[in-house]
């Protein structure tokens, strides 16, 4: 079985726990996942099975949509609800022009501190792990883009918003930075991912219909084949003959592929992450076309 769950995870376990419970209800070991959410965080989480699990390095690059809400007032050490307030509680709340202005300028890309409470690591550990024991220590920040920060509705301390980033941001930090440039301080109260890429909750399934599925013999209908991963990537038919090709890893040229090679249009960036199929439809590699503009290198060949 290779492909993709996209599953509606609920509030409560880690996006681990959900994971170990796959391989359990699928009987399978190969599994993995793609953009953790937090325990208390709902929504769409990527979960790949068998060959499915070489397609994160691709599936991580999605940027990611996000509803939920902000609690105006105090910061926590966590950033969000589950953490202990780190500042007092202020009673004196903005009006919403300024609040969102404040969101507004967090647009772009940001250089944005990871959580303390988070999987980020410092020297291999953990820094959640570092945060419990009451160590000092420093996450390195990193460089997101963010697309949307918007309010959705205000009644102080209450914020509820959307929000649209690139992968490895932390909403939990969009909050807190938020209260701090308002001045108020803020965490994150509650959080539902709505989307990664093209893969929206609209597609996602609760575990419970998982299980429903395997127990009827019926997994398939659950788990999105290979064929259908990356649907944004443009695709390319391989000609029979060149089938070996392409197995052994060998630089494909125009004359190897059906169409005669890339359409001029998808030559150009970013355009250079390719699609390999078969007369059928089936996907056999992922390629990245080369400086040339002609020659394709499979970067990843199914087995």
């Amino acid at each position: 079985m290779d492909g993709l769950l996209i599953i509606d995870k609920p509030a409560g376990p880690t996006s681990h726990d959900i994971v170990q419970r796959v391989r359990k209800i699928l009987r399978l070991r190969r599994v993995g996942h793609g953009g953790t959410l937090d325990p208390g965080a709902t929504g769409v989480l990527l979960v790949a099975v068998g060959q499915g699990t070489r397609f994160f390095p691709f599936l991580s690059e999605h940027d990611k949509s996000y509803e939920g809400t902000i609690r105006l007032g105090f910061a926590t050490d966590t950033y969000d609800a589950s953490g202990r307030a780190t500042t007092p509680e202020s009673r004196d709340m903005p009006p919403l022009k300024d609040v969102a202005r404040a969101m507004k300028g967090l647009h772009g890309e940001i250089t944005q501190a990871p959580p303390p409470y988070s999987a980020k690591k410092v020297a291999g550990t953990p820094g959640y792990r570092l945060a419990r024991a009451g160590k000092e220590f420093t996450l390195k920040p990193a460089t997101v883009r963010i697309m949307t920060f918007e309010p959705v509705a205000y009644a102080p301390p209450r914020l509820d918003f959307r929000a649209v980033c690139s992968s490895g941001t932390y909403v939990r930090s969009l909050a807190h930075d938020l209260g701090r440039t308002l001045g108020c301080g803020a965490h994150l109260r509650s959080l539902r991912r709505t989307s990664v890429g093209p893969y929206t909750v609209a597609m996602a399934v609760p575990l419970a219909r998982i299980e429903e599925a395997a127990a009827a013999g019926r997994s398939s209908e659950v788990v999105l084949p290979l064929e259908k991963l990356l649907p944004e990537v443009p695709t390319a038919c391989v000609r029979p003959e060149a089938l070996p090709r392409l197995k052994n890893g060998a630089p494909l040229f125009p004359e190897h592929l059906a169409a005669g090679g890339p359409a001029e249009e998808a030559r150009r960036p970013p355009r250079t992450l390719f699609r390999m199929v078969d007369a059928n439809g089936r996907l056999l590699a992922l390629a990245r076309l080369g400086p040339d503009g002609e020659r394709l290198h499979p970067l990843l060949v199914i087995v």
